[in-house]
C-alpha cells in the first residue's frame, strides 16, 4: 500500500476519533464552569459510521485510532465500537484517552474487546486541588483507574499532565516520581491557546520542565512507549517507566505531524488548531457512499496545514474547545 501523504510529504497515519462532546469534568484549560450545550445525539456519529470511516482510513493508510472525548468512557456501549475497530484490517494499534473516573470498572472488559493501551489525564497529585482542577472530581477514582489499567494488561499505561504555573507546576517532580516507581509513561504538556484559561504567564516551556525533571538525577534518551504520539522520551537509569514533554507551544511538532482528528459530530479536521473541516456526514448518511467518504478524507489530507499558530497567540482561543476537538 502507497504511504498516504500530505502535501508536505507527511505521512498520515494516525485518526483520534471524539466518541462523544460530554464530559463529566469541567477541567479549567479545557470547558467553562457554566452549563455546556451538548451535541443533540442526533448529530453524534453512530458507532456504525465510526467504523465505516476507520475502515475507509485503513483503506488509503491509516493505521492508529485513539479514542477520544469529551469523555469517551461515557459513551454507552463503547466496548462494542472497540470490538468492531480491533477486527478493521490494517489497524496496528487501538487507544483510548481518558479522564479516568470511569476506567476502574470498563478498563478489563475494554482490553478483552481488543483495546491496547491508554492515556491517563491526571494533573496533579493532591485530593483537593484536583478537586479544584477539576471542578467535579475525586482523585481516588481516577487512582483506581490507573490501577486496573496497569492489571488489565493495557500496556503501556501513560499519564498526561497539563503543566500550569501556579496551579501545579511544584508537582513536576513529585508527578514523576510516578514514573520512577511504577510501569508509568508520565508525559508533561504544555497549557495550549486553545479555549479562555490560557494565558503567557500560566504557560511553562518543556524547556524549562525538562530542568526541573533533573532534581531526580541525570536524564538519557529513551525509546518511546508504544505509540506515534509527539512527546520527547526520556528516562532515569533505573526507573520502571518514562518521562516526556510535549511542547506543542515553544517547540512544535508540526513538520512530524501524522494525524487527523474526527469530531463527534463527523467533521474531519487536519489540525488541533483550525476550525476548519471536512464534512463526513455527507458520505454516510442517509446511507454510506465508499467512494465518496474516501474522497472526503483524502480532502482533509489536502488540507492538512503546514504548521499551527499556537506559539503566536498571547491569549487562548474561545472558538476552540479541547472537548469539541477531541483531545
Amino acid at each position: 500500500m502507497k504511504p498516504l501523504l500530505d502535501s508536505f510529504g507527511r505521512r498520515i497515519e494516525y485518526l483520534r476519533i471524539s466518541v462523544t462532546d460530554r464530559c463529566n469534568l469541567r477541567c479549567v484549560y479545557c470547558l467553562p464552569r457554566e452549563p455546556v450545550s451538548w451535541l443533540p445525539r442526533q448529530e453524534i456519529l453512530r458507532f456504525e459510521e465510526i467504523l465505516e470511516v476507520v475502515r475507509a482510513g485503513a483503506e488509503l493508510g491509516l493505521t492508529r485510532v485513539r479514542l477520544t472525548g469529551g469523555e469517551p468512557l461515557l459513551r454507552p456501549g463503547l466496548t462494542d465500537l472497540v470490538a468492531g475497530l480491533a477486527q478493521v484490517p490494517g489497524l496496528r494499534d487501538l487507544a483510548l484517552t481518558t479522564n479516568g473516573v470511569l476506567l476502574a470498572r470498563q478498563a478489563g472488559v475494554l482490553a478483552r474487546a481488543g483495546l491496547k493501551r491508554v492515556n491517563v489525564s491526571l494533573d496533579t497529585l493532591d485530593p483537593q486541588r484536583f478537586a479544584a482542577v477539576t471542578r467535579f472530581g475525586k482523585i481516588d477514582d481516577v487512582l483506581a483507574g490507573i490501577e486496573a489499567a496497569l492489571e488489565a494488561g493495557l500496556a503501556p499505561v501513560k499519564i498526561n499532565v497539563v503543566v500550569m504555573r501556579g496551579v501545579n507546576d511544584d508537582e513536576i517532580v513529585p508527578m514523576a516520581r510516578l514514573a520512577w516507581e511504577r510501569p508509568l509513561h508520565v508525559r508533561f504538556i504544555e497549557l495550549m491557546p486553545i479555549g479562555e484559561y490560557f494565558t503567557r504567564e500560566r504557560l511553562v516551556s518543556s524547556r524549562e520542565i525538562l530542568e526541573r525533571l533533573t532534581a531526580l538525577g541525570p536524564l538519557e534518551p529513551a525509546e518511546p512507549a508504544a505509540g506515534c504520539g509527539p512527546a520527547r522520551t526520556f528516562r532515569w537509569a533505573g526507573a520502571k517507566g518514562t518521562v516526556g514533554v510535549i511542547g506543542a507551544v515553544t517547540q512544535a511538532f508540526c513538520a512530524g505531524c501524522n494525524r487527523l482528528r474526527l469530531t463527534a459530530s463527523g467533521q474531519l479536521r487536519p489540525c488541533l488548531d483550525d476550525d476548519s473541516a471536512v464534512d463526513l456526514k455527507e458520505a454516510l448518511r442517509p446511507k454510506v457512499d465508499a467512494a465518496r467518504l474516501a474522497k472526503q478524507i483524502l480532502r482533509a489530507v489536502a488540507a492538512k496545514p503546514e504548521m499551527h499558530g499556537m506559539f503566536r497567540r498571547e491569549t487562548g482561543s474561545a472558538r476552540l474547545c479541547m472537548a469539541g476537538v477531541g483531545g
